[in-house]
This record gives structure tokens, sequence and C-alpha cells, in this order.
């Protein structure tokens, strides 16, 4: 049976729940990003090289990893609402813990920790917010939902700062930490949505998707669009700092004016898929990206901030039409699957190799090589869409 709370929503859009989610998904993001342009004062204050740096995200992704794909086991025993609130407190601790340590090892162990805590919620925020939400409300409540991680990606770098002008980052890490906490337990008391158990995955699923080679392809290509978002925001503003003399306070400033353009454009791109097809926007929006990396790798004074600008407002035009792409891959029973599994590999690739990778170069000296090598691995990529090859061509959608 399931359990349902004392409250219960009407017609109405249920505002509340859909805050709540958009909230708590904020700061898990926020938590998951904000070292990176809190990186060059922890550097200073740590005595870290370029790819101990790096290290905190491979760790960080490791975690997510992990955790996105044995979520369902633990929302399966916990229900949805409970591995919610679970999530939010864990992470906020978790981070919290990371602004108290000061061993280089114990520090990777929360954050991995922190990443493990963060990928619990995913699956069930989406899980709860599908159900809470009217069906023909799930464009408007998925809408304000997934603003969460580019606002954040927007506000880090400000919120950072202006923090950073009172407080030691350790003591910015405690804030983002208790946020978390206070934003979990306010939600386990107040949101008031119907609970339910979620379902443990079945991994003989896979198999017939490791035997399609679009699977793969779209695998390689969602690391490929991280890497390009997740990847190169993760070790920009170290990179500005060490590599360019900028001060961190201008870093973080160029860094959050070039997320602003950001925030219309997965609606732009949308309507540009449908008119020109998904495979020609997913090369052109890899092939434009990996140019702009590479730029930002090569270039100088202004030049190089017209890179930075730039270089986000074509990234987030990737996944829309690589979402919409995934689920044209398999059968309509395959689909939640193939996210599933995509998903969690793109991020430890993209979001933890990559910047590890960077700053493994940078600490070598050579972090606008890394730059430049992630730029051209993004561009070759611009040819596997060609390779894609969907199950259901006959519902009008260009590919």
């Amino acid at each position: 049976m399931i359990k349902t709370s004392r409250h219960t929503y009407g017609s109405a859009f249920p505002w509340l729940p859909v805050f709540f989610l958009t909230a708590i998904f904020f700061l898990n993001f926020l938590i998951r990003i904000i070292i990176s342009p809190l990186m060059p004062t922890i550097l200073e204050d740590m005595g870290l090289t370029p790819d101990q740096a790096g290290s905190f995200f491979l760790v960080s992704a490791s975690g997510y990893c992990v955790a996105l794909l044995c979520s369902g086991f633990v929302s399966s025993r916990f229900w949805h609402v409970k591995t919610i609130g679970f999530s939010a407190i864990a992470t906020g601790l978790m981070m919290v813990l990371t602004g108290l340590t000061h061993n280089l090892i114990l520090m990777r162990c929360t954050v991995f920790a922190a990443g493990m805590a963060a990928g619990l919620y995913l699956p069930s925020g989406i899980a709860i917010l599908t159900t809470t939400v009217a069906e023909k409300s799930w464009g408007k409540a998925m809408g304000i939902h997934e603003l969460a991680p580019n606002v954040s990606f927007l506000l880090a770098p400000v919120l950072c700062e202006a923090l950073l002008l009172w407080m030691s980052w350790r003591q910015v890490l405690f804030c983002v930490g208790a946020a978390s906490i206070l934003m979990g337990l306010s939600f386990l008391r107040f949101s008031g949505i119907r609970d339910f158990a979620g379902k443990a995955p079945n991994f003989k699923s896979f198999a017939p998707l490791a035997a399609t080679p679009s699977f793969w392809c779209m695998m390689l290509l969602f690391s490929l669009g991280v890497s390009g978002t997740l990847g190169i925001y993760a070790m920009l503003p170290l990179f500005l700092v060490n590599e360019h003399g900028m001060a961190q306070a201008q870093a973080n400033t160029l860094i959050t004016l070039s997320r602003v353009a950001t925030l219309p454009m997965p609606l732009v791109i949308g309507w540009v898929a449908d008119r020109f097809g998904l495979k020609a926007v997913l090369a052109t929006a890899l092939a434009v990206n990996g140019i702009l990396v590479s730029g930002i790798g090569v270039s100088n004074g202004f030049l190089l901030q017209v890179w930075v600008f730039c270089q986000p407002v074509v990234a987030v035009c990737f996944f829309p039409p690589a979402f919409a792409a995934l689920s044209h891959i398999g059968s309509k029973e395959m689909r939640s699957v193939a996210v599933s599994f995509t998903i969690p590999a793109a991020f430890l690739l993209g979001g933890g190799v990559v910047p590890g990778l960077i700053g493994i170069l940078g600490d070598r000296g050579w972090f606008s090589a890394g730059f430049m090598a992630a730029g051209g691995l993004i561009l070759l990529g611009a040819v596997v869409p060609f390779f894609l090859s969907f199950h259901d061509k006959g519902d009008g959608i260009r590919f």
C-alpha cells in the first residue's frame, strides 16, 4: 500500500513541492561545483597542486556515478521522500566535514561521500516530481526543476566571491552545507508530498542495450557533452588565475557573465533541432564547442575572454537534442535503462576524468595543452552523431 501524507493537491499546480525539489536540486548541484570557484583560494591555503585539485572532481564524480547506479536499491527500501531528504542532509553534512578537513586524503574522502549522497537525489526527485504534478503540467514543472543546474553554474562564482569578503573558504562550505541540511529537514517536515517506494534496478535489462552500437555512441557523446560543460567549468577558474594571472574575483565574474546567456539557449536550440534535425545539431554543437575550448587553451587577453564568454553558450546547446536522441535509442521500454547507464558514465568521464587529466597536465606546466586536448576530443566527437541509428522514425521527428 502506498503511504500518503496528510496533504493532498488538487488540480492547481503544486508550487510547494516543486519549490522544495528545485531548491534541493539547486543545492545538490551547487555543492558539487562549489569547489571550482574556490579552488585558487583552496590551493593557496592548503599548498595543493593542479593535479590534486583535479582529483577532487574525479572522486566527486566517482561517488555520484556509484550512487546514481545504486539509488534504486535505496529508494526501494526507504521510499523516495526519505531518500531525497537523506540525500540533502547527508550531502550538506559531508560538505561541512569537507570544510573541517585539513588533510588531502580525508578531504578526498568527504568529497567522494558528498558526491555519493548527491547522486541519490535525481532518480527520486524526478519520480516524485512526475507523480506529484499532473501530467498536463509536466513541461512546466520540469522546466522549473531544470533551472536549478543552470542557476547553480551562474550563481556559484558570485556567491563564493561575495562570501569570501566576509569569511574563509572553509566557512563558505559550512554555509552551503548548512543550507542543504536545513532544506532537507524542511522538506521532510513541510513538503507534504505523497511518498512511495522506488524500484530496484534490473541489470539484466542492460544486455539488449549493450548489443546496440548507438547506445555506446550516445554514452560517448554525453561524456563529451559533460566534458564541455562541467569538465571545463571545473578547471577554468584555476586556469585563468594560475595560467593567465587573473585575480580570482575577475575570473569568477567573467565566468558568471558567460553563464547569463546560457539560460534561454535550451529553448532556442530545441526549435533549431526541430528545424534541422538531431544529428546535424548535435554535430554542430560539438564541433563549435570543441573549437571554442581549444581557443581558450591557445588565446590570451581580450580574445581569451571572448572564448570564455562564448563557450558555455554553445556547450549547453548539446543537451536538449542529446536527450531527444537518447530517447530514440532502442525500444520505449529501454529508454529509462539507457538514461540510467548513460548519465552516470558521462558524469564520471566528462565531469571527473577530464578535469582530472587537465589538472595533471597543468601540474606539469601544460595547462593550456589540457584545454586544447579536451577541445580536440570534443571536436573529433562531432562525427559520432552521424553513426547513430534510431529505433522509431515514424513520429515526425527530424533525425
